[in-house]
């Protein structure tokens, strides 16, 4: 089976070493420093459990890799059109493409039941770009619980003892070739589920990223920290409870949040976005924040807390000159 990761950061990366270590052939599409190290030396991953050292082929130019029997795209959303654009070396007429990504994704209402059925969200792409360049048919959802970090050029740091991933087709559909996914990866030693009903698994990570993303730009604190304060605490309790009634609206299941929040009241990691804010990259706004605000106004439910939360994160983000939507 050959699978190309595109974008071999944190996550792409740590993927790209458990699936090479399950036995699948892997090539990344990768850039910079980064790309140079990959290719030189190998792609190290440090897990709990020991390194994971691999040698997939790496370019910066999917052409240079070939067809794939599946892409999957681990990259943050400001970056979706540019990866759109330059990914069509890599598809066949049938290989499929799973998009490994926090928020709401460009694809969230294909297939969807109800209203909004095939409804598109140009927040998160811009001119259908993405949707006109790989199509909704191809598009695999993917939830990544896992903490892992560039340590340096081709060296990948995961921070979990537990590390789990979730893929599961927009249409609900049964696919062997994400069971066959499943099984590299748990070979390559990481929990995985495949689910007929992945926009649950999008909603409950979702609701923690909402409340972690939203209150870590404005305390500038892992949330653990942060959620000492019982003031901010109790705000988080009430995001998360918009959050619930907004997927809930729209058909999903999210879980209960209550061991989300528990573990972001201990979490001593900060939040990727707000990692972004103090770096100075383009943040992802509009899938972690805006959109999910959005859906809310679609199915008519009023989040006040979250309004005002996410309002204030937005102009921070503003600020910092790392979003203008």
């Amino acid at each position: 089976m050959k699978i190309c990761i595109y974008g071999a950061g944190a996550v792409g990366g740590h993927l790209a070493g458990r699936l090479a270590a399950g036995g699948v052939d892997v090539a990344v599409v990768a850039r910079g420093p980064h790309l140079a190290a990959i290719q030189a030396n190998g792609l190290r991953v440090e897990t709990p459990e020991g390194p994971l050292v691999s040698h997939p082929l790496a370019s910066d130019s999917a052409a240079a890799i070939g067809v794939q029997d599946l892409v999957i795209v681990a990259v943050k959303a400001p970056a979706l059109p540019q990866v759109a654009a330059g990914m069509k070396p890599l598809l066949g007429p049938d290989t499929p493409v799973a998009f490994v990504m926090n928020g709401i994704p460009w694809w969230y209402f294909h297939g969807a039941p109800g209203p909004f059925a095939d409804k598109r969200l140009p927040r998160i792409d811009p001119g259908g770009a993405v949707w006109d360049a790989i199509g909704p048919g191809r598009a695999i959802g993917a939830i990544a619980h896992t903490a892992c970090t560039v340590i340096a050029p081709g060296v990948i740091k995961v921070g979990n003892p537990r590390n789990r991933f979730v893929f599961g087709r927009p249409d609900g559909h049964d696919d062997p070739l994400l069971a066959n996914l499943a099984e590299f990866l748990r070979a390559g030693g990481v929990e995985v589920d495949v689910t007929p009903r992945i926009r649950d698994a999008i909603w409950e990570k979702l609701l923690m990223n909402l409340v972690g993303g939203s209150l870590g730009i404005l305390t500038g604190s892992p949330m653990g920290e942060a959620l000492a304060n019982r003031a901010i605490a109790t705000a988080a309790e009430q995001i998360a409870a918009e959050a619930v009634s907004i997927a809930r609206a729209l058909g999903c299941d999210p879980g209960d949040p209550e061991g989300g929040l528990a573990r972001l009241k201990v979490s001593r990691h900060k939040q990727s976005i707000l990692q972004d804010l103090e770096l100075g990259r383009a943040m992802e706004i509009d899938a972690l924040l805006a959109v999910p605000l959005e859906l809310a106004r679609l199915a008519g439910v009023a989040t006040p807390t979250a309004d005002l939360i996410v309002g204030l994160a937005v102009q921070r983000a503003r600020a910092a000159g790392l979003y203008d939507g």
